[in-house]
């Protein structure tokens, strides 16, 4: 079979378009009226191709499409010639809907056509295919066309949508036909939106022979903004009767269903991966996972795993189950030694069947090394893999031997992960069939001590660690202790690691929230033996070299304004009536001695919590971060301004002029020098992640936002996350909720902030501003965020015009005096500020009983609605 491609494209001077088809690259030839034609011989047997269009400048690729189009040969048997008029597939505005997130969700058809409204044509009598892809159309509605020869215009013909966001139509149409598309009601074939402008006319006639695709087309639909609301919990902190302590993925139906019954469209998660490292509560970050694969044992329930369900099992669920707050350490332990307990009787049945073999084979990459990882770390009592002896480097072969020696233990984790894929695609499959989408959590970071790290080590900086500049959130800024990414050598194989990470994401997930969406455009990297965030810097960056500062007036010779200042009223602030021991113990020369030189080594000197200790080493703490510059670690002799030095002794010792040439210079580093520099950065990695998989991208894109972020993530339709007591603007202190971008996701608190009640308690006079000047109240102000200061402020959010709403479940239960937890302190998922924080909040009232709440159900829906 002949092909012949025609596309519109207006190229600039000295650019070539081409057609990349599979692996070959076909140069296209152009014709003075702005179209490009290229042919192929198609070799027989083709089932389906895939194929992209690419400008090239001097034989380099400088513009592709962003979507592919795709091509069945084999529908086509019957002729000798296919003539495909195309069109360009940029990334546009329709392209959230093109996600998956509403093509298998939100948007899936789930039932049939009717058949007597069907009325697919003859397509060996039809002239010509119409091919589009019109993805923002409801489930109940259809693509139609109408023509002066269907009937005079009355009769409505609808596009087969079985490839759904694709449409097709074959249909036979006289030369000169007027016609128009249309959205019609599915099943009545009621028009419901015609395009606009004027009639087209039909002139797409292949010669006998041949066939037409015409996919060149595009309906003239005014762009229609669809909103939807969806609740935000960790899966740990759900409760149903048969959970065993601890949210299960299985519990996620009972949450499905309750959102049906509130009108719900959208459940987001937080991280679901295993985070065994220590077996105790510190485990319970979920953050830290120790694969960015593998799911966490305990959300798999039980009984669906091979575990019986006696008198004693009852009883232990019981007591679990009654428990406020989940008992991390009880609950893993407790399952971890009912799961060996059933493999043991059932393992050997299990791993003979034959789609447990197909689940090993599909995940064989990550799951073997992360057994091995499990057995390992449980072998040396450790995850630090450092201290592995002989596996502290992986080495393939070697693990494989280690695999085939301990075939028990690694089928035992593999078991693990095997239930678990089965129970979360089950919830995940309930969810689709009932128009509900699940969205994940993408961490920024991967642990030092995981299978990841010691998989690839070369994929990170080891050396390194990420962290967050100060914010709300954290006056000192935030080490999270991950190392940083190698994107150079990611890289190499086209971020192939990333790919795989994110493919394995989406086989449970339609839509993603990108935590710190800013670590793709720059990394807040810290060094590895400081403790606090402040002695950060951005990577990539462009420091400024020894001399140009000099020529500011920051001459940094004999570590002037890169160590910190000892003056002796400094130090009294600090140490208070320890300071004359700090002089005589800890201090030569106006210098630190090397044992309290870093923030590790003050951390190991003085480690306890009585109160001498403590001073000591908070004095310290502090005194380390007292600089104005810190030295670049890949350029000796270029520096970064601490972030925030405005703060610091050093700043103060600074004269009037030289503090003004600081503040112009920090401003210009840290709010415009690098725009550019780190979109660029973000340019090379974003468009990797969005085109690995088909999921919904949505940014985390708070604390210290260049203004390169928002551009990019307009460009790349990625939703931005809004949140009114975090304005994006620094003229605000509340945002407006009815100013929000249509592409973001809103939400009245995220599970890094206290809820709404306890925020309200928070500070007397924020509250205060907050009901003057957004509620409008009059007189006093409310102590307590009362029922109807809740519905006021979700009734804002679910007028705004974002695209999602979705909000904690601990607000949404606000709003029901008698539903919500009595004490609002107890709602808090996470203190960031705490870096060993305990994660173990849990609902207080089970989903069966959320369900059976009719009233507070119907004034949501309503709501919502």
């Amino acid at each position: 079979m002949k092909l012949y491609f025609d596309i519109e494209y207006r190229t600039r001077w000295g650019e070539q378009l081409v057609l990349l088809l599979g692996k070959r690259k076909i140069a296209m030839r152009y014709t003075d009226d702005g179209i490009w034609h290229a042919s192929v011989e198609l070799r027989s047997g083709a089932e389906r191709l895939e194929y992209r269009y690419a400008v090239e400048r001097d034989n380099a690729q400088v513009r592709t499409e962003w979507y592919p189009h795709t091509l069945r040969p084999a529908e086509f048997s019957d002729c000798r010639a296919l003539r495909i008029h195309d069109r360009w597939q940029d990334i546009g505005s329709d392209a959230p809907f093109r996600t998956v997130a509403y093509t298998r969700g939100i948007f899936a058809r789930r039932a049939a056509w009717p058949a007597a409204k069907r009325r697919r044509e003859d397509k060996t009598a039809a002239q010509a295919t119409f091919r589009m892809t019109v993805p923002a159309l409801w489930p109940d509605e259809t693509l139609a066309i109408a023509s002066d020869r269907l009937d005079n215009w009355q009769r409505i013909v609808p596009f087969d949508d079985t490839r759904f966001p694709e449409w097709e139509l074959g249909l036979a149409l006289p030369k000169g036909s007027e016609y128009k598309f249309l959205i019609a009601d599915r099943t009545t074939l009621t028009p419901i939106l015609w395009e606009e402008g004027a009639n087209r006319i039909w002139n797409g006639v292949a010669p006998d022979g041949e066939r037409l695709i015409e996919a060149s087309l595009q309906p003239r639909i005014p762009e229609r903004h669809w909103r939807s609301a969806g609740t935000a919990i960790p899966v740990f902190s759900l409760r149903s009767e048969q959970s065993f302590g601890v949210g299960e993925f299985l519990d996620l139906k009972l949450l499905v269903d309750w959102a049906v019954a509130t009108q719900q469209r959208v459940i987001q998660l937080l991280p679901i991966n295993d985070t065994t490292m220590t077996h105790t509560w510190e485990d319970s970050y979920p953050y830290n996972a120790n694969s960015t694969f593998a799911l966490h044992p305990q959300f798999i329930r039980l009984t669906e795993a091979g575990v019986e369900e006696d008198d004693a099992y009852r009883s232990l669920r019981s007591e679990l189950n009654a428990l406020p707050e989940v008992d991390y350490e009880r609950v893993n332990g407790a399952k971890m030694r009912l799961l060996r307990e059933a493999f043991a009787r059932h393992g050997a049945r299990t791993t003979a069947r034959r789609d447990y073999r197909e689940f090993l084979e599909a995940n064989r990459e990550w799951l073997l090394p992360y057994a091995a990882f499990c057995s390992l770390r449980d072998e040396y009592g450790t995850a630090d893999f450092s201290r592995w002896g002989d596996y502290a480097h992986f080495d393939r072969t070697k693990v494989e031997v280690y695999c085939r020696k301990r075939r028990s233990d690694i089928a035992f984790h593999c078991y693990i992960q095997y239930h678990l894929h089965l129970q979360l695609t089950e919830a995940v499959r309930y969810a689709h069939a009932r128009g509900v989408i699940l969205k994940g959590d993408l961490p920024i970071g991967i642990s030092r001590t995981s299978a990841d790290a010691w998989q690839f080590p070369r994929l990170f900086h080891m050396d390194s660690q990420a962290g967050a500049p100060p914010d709300a959130f954290s006056a000192a800024g935030q080490n999270w202790g991950f190392p940083t990414y190698d994107w150079e050598r990611m890289s190499r194989d086209d971020y192939a690691w990333w790919r795989a990470r994110l493919r394995k994401m989406s086989e449970y997930f339609d839509a993603y929230r990108i935590d710190h969406i800013l670590g793709f455009f720059r990394i807040w990297e810290i060094p590895v033996d400081a403790v606090h965030g402040l002695l950060g810097h951005f990577n990539p960056a462009m420091p400024y070299p020894a001399e140009e500062l000099r020529g500011m007036g920051f001459d940094l010779a004999e570590g002037r304004y890169t160590t910190p200042p000892t003056d002796g009223w400094i130090l009294e602030r600090l140490f208070g009536e320890l300071a004359g021991e700090v002089r005589t113990k800890y201090l030569r020369n106006g210098h630190l001695l090397p044992v309290c030189a870093t923030q590790r080594r003050v951390q190991q000197l003085f480690p306890g919590d009585d109160e001498r200790s403590k001073r000591l080493r908070d004095g310290f703490l502090a005194l380390l971060d007292d600089v104005l510059f810190v030295e670049d670690p890949y350029r000796k002799g270029h520096y970064h301004p601490r972030i925030a030095a405005q703060s610091t002794f050093s700043f103060q010792l600074l004269s009037p002029q030289q503090q003004e040439a600081f503040n112009r210079l920090h401003d210009d580093f840290f709010y415009r020098r690098h725009d550019r520099f780190w979109q660029e950065s973000a340019l090379r990695k974003l468009p990797m992640l969005l085109r690995a998989t088909d999921m919904l991208a949505c940014g985390e894109d708070l604390g210290m936002i260049p203004d390169c972020v928002p551009e990019t993530m307009r460009a790349l339709k990625i939703l931005s996350l809004e949140i009114q007591r975090m304005p994006k603007s620094l003229s605000e202190t509340f945002a407006d909720p009815a100013h929000y971008p249509y592409l973001s996701v809103c939400t009245t608190s995220t599970h890094d902030m206290n809820p709404l009640r306890a925020w309200w308690e928070e500070d007397r006079s924020v509250t205060d501003r907050f009901y003057h000047e957004v509620l409008h109240g009059e007189g006093d102000t409310p102590w307590f965020c009362e029922p109807w200061i809740c519905r006021r402020i979700i009734g804002m959010h679910l007028s705004s015009p974002a695209m999602f709403t979705i909000l904690p479940l601990q607000d949404w239960l606000s709003m029901d005096g008698g539903l919500r937890l009595q004490m609002p302190d107890r709602e808090r998922i996470n203190v960031p500020a705490i870096p060993r924080y305990y994660w173990r909040y849990r609902m207080h009232l089970t989903l069966e009983r959320l369900l059976a709440e009719e009233d507070f159900n119907t004034t949501m829906r309503d709501m919502i609605a």
